[in-house]
């Protein structure tokens, strides 16, 4: 198989991707990108900062896989606690949006990448 060569650019992309994006494994961001998992792997150790986005918009060292949360009500769920599910289910509701707005604007550099070289 022919070696791929990626931006610096599409690099820090991908790494910025995987370290904003709660619950998010090397494996899935690869597969989304279309990428070897040990070529991001790689990325992550040279232009990563090691720490990773939870759920609630904290920094951590480890990487979280944090179910979806169901967003169905229970009339004899308390307040705060509605409140709090609520609340995380919003900053992971933001996670997703902002990892699918990065998504399309690698894509669509992709596209225009490629558009250039397409000589019919």
């Amino acid at each position: 198989m022919a070696r791929k060569h990626y931006s610096e650019e599409f690099r820090q992309q991908a790494v910025d991707l995987y370290e904003s994006t709660p619950g998010a494994t090397v494996r899935g961001i690869a597969e989304d990108l279309g990428i070897v998992r040990g070529t991001l792997r790689q990325w992550l150790e040279t232009h990563g900062t090691g720490k990773k986005t939870a759920a609630d918009g904290t920094l951590t060292d480890s990487p979280l896989r944090s179910a979806p949360t169901a967003s169905t009500s229970d009339p004899s769920e308390p307040l705060e606690q509605r409140v709090a599910r609520l609340e995380a289910e919003n900053a992971q509701l933001r996670a997703e949006t902002t990892k699918l707005t990065t998504e399309r604007e690698i894509l669509q550099k992709a596209a225009k990448y490629f558009a250039g070289e397409t000589r019919w």
